[in-house]
């Protein structure tokens, strides 16, 4: 049974900065790229940051680029998200996902954490 688990989030003001974390079990974490997501209430699930399988490609979706950092530890199975500069419209619930190499769909997906950001 495939398990992505988030941590990491919280309350944090304006400017400030938090780190995500997501753990994988329950498949070969290195098959796989891994991707971050979020969603606010009352909008659509947006797409953050994806990383590949080996960490040599990363991108971004236009909201976060400059200001957050998709990494992984194929070694813990982890991939994190460091999120600085955060602004109250980054507040949603982020989840991580992960599609298999050479998919862009993405077949397994986290609870989900929530980030607040307050002005």
């Amino acid at each position: 049974q495939v398990q992505l688990v988030e941590s990491g989030g919280g309350l944090v003001q304006a400017g400030g900065s938090l780190r995500l974390s997501c753990t994988a079990s329950g498949l070969t974490f290195s098959n796989n790229g891994m991707g971050w997501f979020r969603q606010a209430p009352a909008k659509e699930r947006e797409f953050v940051a994806d990383i590949s399988w080996n960490g040599y490609s990363t991108y971004y979706g236009d909201p976060v680029k400059g200001r957050f950092t998709i990494s992984r530890d194929n070694a813990k199975n982890t991939v994190y998200l460091q999120m600085n500069s955060l602004k109250p419209e980054d507040t949603a619930v982020y989840s991580c996902a992960a599609r298999r190499i050479g998919n862009t769909n993405y077949e397994y997906w986290g609870q989900g954490t929530q980030v607040t950001v307050s002005s």
